[in-house]
């Protein structure tokens, strides 16, 4: 964990991080904790919401314990699993502050790469983070390069690592995204896109990743690969028929 700086927050208002989770009881506490070293050197007023995606496990209840401090935390609550998309999208829906973030609960990122990316806000929109090194089995990391392959081709996204689930963003950047359309974890390619048509600045920053030390990693199974490339077409086509970039004026940067 490195050292903060002791002049204040990064930040010129209020964040919110959203933290998406489905049976994270063995990881989230380590991740919360991490988060509430973190966040203060980010803003003065900051919260974390937990978007609990239908867990089995009591993950909301290790969670809220290891916060401690309840008016920083929220919990968004799915009956039954209803998917990555769905849920990380509720909890940036739900999140009223100047600045939004999200990160997966599943311990594989580090909170403190968030400082990396609040620096970087001056002159950006949206920081979204790239995996030095994506602490993955290979069959997966052959996946997403097909992925990133078919997000450039079908989006003209042309950025690395765009599933990357580390971002950071203004809350203009959300506004210009209304409403979400993704379902699945082709949100963060929604976000890309949207930010990009919408003159939005974007800017990328290296972070860590490590290697899952329990729980049950999803994805890279034959129908969730097959339904992933079924959305990324599907998207795109409820993209050119629902959604038209807004007029934004961005202010330069200070």
């Amino acid at each position: 964990m490195p050292e903060f700086a002791s002049s204040g927050p990064i930040l010129d208002g209020s964040v919110t991080l959203v933290i998406p989770a489905h049976n994270e009881s063995a990881n989230i506490a380590g991740v919360i904790h991490g988060c509430r070293q973190t966040l203060p050197a980010l803003a003065q007023d900051w919260q974390i919401i937990l978007v609990d995606d239908g867990s089995q496990d009591g993950t909301a209840t290790v969670a809220a314990e290891a916060v401690g401090d309840a008016a920083r935390f929220r919990v968004i609550r799915h009956d039954r699993k209803l998917g990555y998309g769905i849920t990380v999208g509720d909890g940036l829906r739900a999140a009223t502050s100047d600045y939004v973030g999200f990160m997966d609960g599943d311990g594989q990122f580090d909170p403190a790469d968030l400082v990396g990316l609040a620096n970087l806000m001056r002159g950006a929109d949206l920081v979204a983070g790239w995996r030095k090194r994506r602490a993955d089995p290979r069959y997966r990391l052959v996946i997403a390069g097909v992925f990133n392959v078919l997000v450039r081709v079908v989006y003209r996204v042309q950025f690395r690592d765009v599933d990357c689930g580390l971002k950071l963003m203004r809350r203009r950047v959300l506004e210009a995204a209304a409403p979400l359309l993704a379902r699945s974890a082709l949100l963060n390619t929604e976000l890309y896109f949207k930010s990009q048509r919408s003159g939005m600045r974007i800017v990328q920053a290296p972070v860590g990743h490590q290697p899952r030390v329990a729980g049950v990693r999803s994805g890279a199974r034959l129908i969730p690969i097959l339904r992933a490339i079924r959305d990324l077409i599907w998207l795109r086509l409820r993209l050119a028929r629902r959604w038209r970039a807004p007029s934004v004026a961005v202010p330069e940067s200070s």
